[in-house]
């Protein structure tokens, strides 16, 4: 039956098209975490070179507030892909549940396809 393995590659490809999601989410997470401490790195430096680590004092460098600011950012859509990651999980195992489902009946098909025709041919010969 055509309409089932139709079915089956639909289901194959939608899995493939989660995973290679969860891929670019673990990628786009990877890459905030070494942007993150890149700037922690430079907020450290420029702390030591200015000698102050209070964020509150007047005379914090600018740069250090800049470079937090931008690093809380980070951090804070990390985790919102962290959580996207989560849902992207979930609908993986949704999407291979499926797989295997029409992959079952695709199997069954073939078995009573292949019965069929055994049949018929002992019928002929």
């Amino acid at each position: 039956m055509k309409s089932r393995e139709n079915l089956v590659r639909l289901k194959q490809f939608q899995v493939n098209e989660k995973r290679r999601q969860l891929l670019q989410l673990d990628m786009m997470i990877a890459e905030f975490e070494r942007m993150a401490v890149e700037l922690e790195l430079q907020i450290t430096a420029e702390e030591k070179k200015a000698g102050i680590t209070d964020i509150n004092h007047f005379a914090y460098p600018t740069f250090a507030k800049a470079a937090r600011l931008r690093r809380d950012n980070l951090r804070n859509s990390q985790s919102d892909l962290a959580q996207q990651r989560s849902t992207a999980e979930s609908l993986l195992g949704e999407a291979e549940a499926e797989l295997s489902k029409a992959e079952m009946l695709e199997s069954r098909d073939t078995k009573i396809r292949d019965a069929e025709l055994g049949g018929r041919s002992a019928m002929i010969g």
